[in-house]
């Protein structure tokens, strides 16, 4: 299972990549887990339900991810502003399969509240919650 030591977690799935500084103008990549679309399987859909501009608090539904075996929605790790949405995904819907963690993002976002990243866990702690899941 691939965890880069880079991103924070949720319990739902979510993984987030931060860049710029904690201090405001940080901008977060929001996509799912290896795990996540290792569960769902072939992923033969992809709707990012958010648009550029549009105010998130954290929880909101971001997009929807169908496979052949399940739907799922995907969340907002953190709150914030959308600043990019992945419309490429909407065409090629399997490279969540292929590269969850690179070409599969979801939407970019302008944190509002950095200090909720607090609330997510790191690669080590997402790890242990996974093996905790499968007993």
């Amino acid at each position: 299972m691939n965890i880069p030591n880079d991103l924070r977690f949720t319990q739902k799935d979510e993984w987030i990549r931060v860049e710029g500084g904690v201090d405001g103008n940080a901008v977060g990549t929001i996509g799912i887990t290896d795990y996540a679309q290792d569960q769902l399987s072939d992923i033969v859909f992809v709707e990012v339900q958010v648009g550029e501009g549009d105010a998130l608090s954290k929880g909101d539904a971001i997009a929807a991810v169908e496979s052949v075996k399940a739907a799922s929605d995907v969340y907002a790790p953190v709150s914030g502003t959308v600043t990019a949405i992945n419309d490429a995904l909407s065409d090629t819907p399997e490279a969540v399969n292929s590269d969850p963690y690179g070409g599969a993002w979801m939407i970019k976002i302008e944190l509002s509240n950095p200090s909720e990243l607090d609330e997510l866990m790191d690669a080590a702690a997402y790890e242990a919650y996974l093996g905790s899941r499968e007993h």
